[in-house]
Formats: structure tokens, C-alpha cells, sequence
């Protein structure tokens, strides 16, 4: 690494330093779910992923919320705080060790007449979803983004939002496949196949931005 870079990440990281010290933190009992989920080691959405889907919520105010990929609740939960009094979250989950986690924190939060858990792979549970949604996250197995996108497509109603998280894969998604570790590389071609489809598709204007791992964002047009 070039000085140049050490210069750029370490600018980097202090200008990511300085707008988190801007974050006016979540409620007491998503901050200490954010806290007890770190300590054992289960990933949780970024301080700016949370800000921006807060944001996205006061902006874009959805009633129906779909997510996929729910670990242990804690951005369903964010998003119904932040989200309408009113608003309905389905939320997916596949990996049955975190599920009742899930279920438990939602009873905690006193939210479980809002968020729906369906247990089992979204490439099935997806086809079966009628209706349409206001907002859809996507946060689960990054090598199957491309597979849930033409049923995360039609779900998606007109001028909702589709917002795909953790795209850049640590940077790894700059790098030619060669350079990606070969136990990383099926993931690294489908991500690069489903950011080109995201940008290319005909239903869909989208933007990337790199923030935190990197984000898109999706509107149905």
C-alpha cells in the first residue's frame, strides 16, 4: 500500500469517525441490543446504514415494510421505531439458531403485532408473498441477492425502495476474481452480476453509495 492510500484510508476513517460523533443514538433498548449482539458475535446493520434507513423512514414514511434476512430483529426493530405508527414489517430469516432470538426480542419491544417473522430460504418463502411494499431491505446472504431480485421486483411496489446492503464487500468488489480468495469468488461474481442488474434493470433506477459497506439504493419507476 502506497502512502498515498494509507492517507486516503486514514482520512477515511476519521471523516466516518466524525459524522458517527454527529449520531444522536437509538432508544435505550436497541442500544443495548446493538450491544449484546456485538458481544456474542452477530453482525448488526453499521451506525451509518442506521442513520441512513432512520432517515429513509422519516422521508420516504412506509407503511409496508418487507425485509430479508433478519438475524436476531434488531433493523426490523429499528425500522418500526423509526417507520409510521401503524406499519406492518415482514421480515425472513433461514438460519433457525437466530430465530428465536428474533421472536424474543420482538416480544420484548412489545412489537410483535407489527413485525411477521416466515422462517425458511426467501428464494422460496418470496414466491409465495402477495401484495405489494413500500420499502424492502435486503440484508442476508450476499451470493443471493441476484437469485431474490425478480421476486424482490415484483413485490416492490411503484416508487418504492429497495435498499441492498453490504455490496462492496470490504472493497473486495474492486478487485478482479483473481485477486479474490477462491473461497470468496462465487460470491464476488454473483454481488458484481446483481449491482449490474440493479443499475441496468429496466423497473429500476438506482444509485450506489459507499457508505459503510456499501449501499443501494433502488426505485420501482
Amino acid at each position: 500500500m502506497t502512502s498515498a492510500q494509507k492517507n486516503d484510508m486514514m482520512i477515511d476513517e476519521r471523516m466516518v469517525a466524525f459524522i458517527d460523533s454527529f449520531d444522536k443514538g437509538n432508544t435505550p433498548f436497541l442500544d443495548e441490543m446493538e450491544e449484546s449482539a456485538l458481544s456474542e458475535g452477530v453482525p448488526v446493520i453499521r451506525r451509518q446504514t442506521q442513520a441512513m434507513l432512520k432517515f429513509l423512514m422519516a422521508f420516504q414514511r412506509p407503511m409496508r415494510i418487507l425485509e430479508v434476512g433478519t438475524a436476531v430483529g434488531f433493523s426490523a426493530l429499528l425500522m418500526c421505531e423509526y417507520a409510521p405508527q401503524g406499519c406492518e414489517i415482514t421480515t425472513i430469516e433461514k438460519y433457525e439458531k437466530r430465530i428465536p432470538a428474533a421472536r424474543e426480542n420482538f416480544r420484548r419491544a412489545g412489537k410483535e403485532g407489527q413485525i411477521t417473522l416466515l422462517e425458511g430460504d426467501a428464494a422460496d418463502i418470496l414466491g409465495q408473498l402477495a401484495g405489494e411494499f413500500d420499502f424492502i431491505f435486503m440484508d442476508a446472504a450476499k451470493g443471493q441477492y441476484i437469485r431474490f431480485l425478480p421476486e424482490v421486483v415484483r413485490l416492490l411496489r411503484a416508487g418504492g425502495l429497495l435498499v441492498s446492503d453490504n455490496v462492496l464487500q470490504g472493497g473486495e468488489i474492486l478487485e478482479s476474481r483473481y485477486a479474490v480468495t477462491r473461497r470468496n469468488r462465487t460470491i464476488h461474481a454473483r454481488m458484481r452480476e446483481y449491482l449490474y442488474e440493479l443499475t441496468h434493470h429496466p423497473q429500476l433506477a438506482t444509485v450506489i453509495v459507499p457508505m459503510g459497506d456499501g449501499i443501494t439504493l433502488s426505485t420501482k419507476v
